[in-house]
């Protein structure tokens, strides 16, 4: 082989080497060509849901396609995820992740049917915030000092919802309930929606809610807030005291809402995505709209949301095999 040949050879390999590259970057530059969708693990009405539905307007208009929030509710986020991973990792199918789906779920469950690591690709984290021990008409307790109270002078007696097994909501107050030293039974429901409308209606005590589900029941008076699970107390409901204040410590227990798509999904995508998830959660009419609800828009890198869900594993598997809680 003489010198021309084998350089026209390493040029050409060069170039087939730099073919997926150029793909991926073509796809992105094209990227989008039809409908978006975007799964919900939750029914319509539950703050993942507004969260997601706020969102996709405004990328709608960006991106000039149609950003189409489809609710895929049960089995606490793997129905939704089954979904995901029977579609094509190009990118059109987003999902709607939070801490049960990418933390709690492999440590509660032996069959999971998803690996959160290996089949799912992180694209931005939309929110990070708070949530807050609610209750209802039920309840007589005028605070939180006198709710827990009354749930420890009657152990097993009363019955606290939650938006299903497994979620953040309901590792929250298995939480506290640990660190309060409370007896409660636990009711599973199938999202956030259902589980406040049952709590305003008075037929279970208690609920750990996101603002962006609460938020409407707390202003018109048919929810009470009565402590944070944050370090510091909320913006938007000054008045009410953290767990730690109640002398309640180590039950901190933020809820985190972000973006996925499929692993396999071109690099170039993913970071087409989290630009376009980034400016639609940042501009001023999404500001405004999770602002309503006390809720502050994040919008990180892949690799920063990665950094994030690895240590909140770090701190809940341990804690959910000492609470010995299991889902299967």
């Amino acid at each position: 082989m003489n010198k021309r040949t084998a350089l026209r050879l390493m040029a050409c390999a060069g170039a087939m080497a730099g073919l997926p590259l150029r793909r991926a970057m073509a796809q992105a530059g094209d990227f989008p060509s039809k409908p978006i969708r975007w799964v919900v693990p939750y029914p319509a009405g539950g703050g993942s849901d507004f969260l997601a539905r706020v969102a996709a307007q405004v990328m709608s208009a960006d991106l000039k396609q149609p950003v189409v929030v489809d609710n895929k509710p049960g089995a606490n986020g793997a129905i939704a995820v089954a979904d995901l991973m029977r579609s094509p990792p190009d990118g059109y199918t987003l999902i709607n992740i939070d801490n049960g789906i990418l933390v709690f779920n492999a440590a509660l469950y032996q069959k999971l049917g998803y690996d959160p690591e290996r089949d799912l690709q992180l694209v931005t984290l939309l929110v990070k915030g708070p949530m807050f021990l609610a209750v209802g008409p039920a309840s007589t307790a005028k605070d939180a000092r006198e709710f827990f109270a009354q749930v420890r002078a009657q152990p097993g007696k009363f019955a606290f919802a939650s938006a299903g097994a497994g979620t953040p909501q309901h590792l929250s107050m298995e939480l506290i309930k640990k660190q309060a030293g409370l007896d409660m039974t636990h009711i599973p429901y199938k999202g956030s929606s259902p589980a406040l409308s049952d709590l305003a209606g008075g037929q279970v005590l208690a609920a750990v809610t996101d603002y962006a589900a609460a938020g409407g029941f707390f202003k018109s008076g048919k929810l009470r807030a009565l402590a944070v699970n944050d370090s510091v107390r909320h913006p938007s409901m000054p008045d009410v005291p953290t767990l730690r204040e109640l002398g309640i410590e180590g039950a901190e227990a933020p809820t985190m809402v972000g973006v996925a798509v499929r692993s396999g999904t071109p690099v170039g995508l993913v970071n087409t995505l989290q630009q376009a998830v980034r400016r639609a959660i940042l501009s001023p009419e999404v500001r405004r709209r999770y602002g309503e609800f006390g809720i502050q828009p994040v919008g990180n890198t892949p690799e920063e949301f990665q950094t994030l869900i690895r240590g909140e594993v770090k701190r809940w598997h341990p804690l959910i095999k000492n609470l010995n809680i299991r889902l299967d």
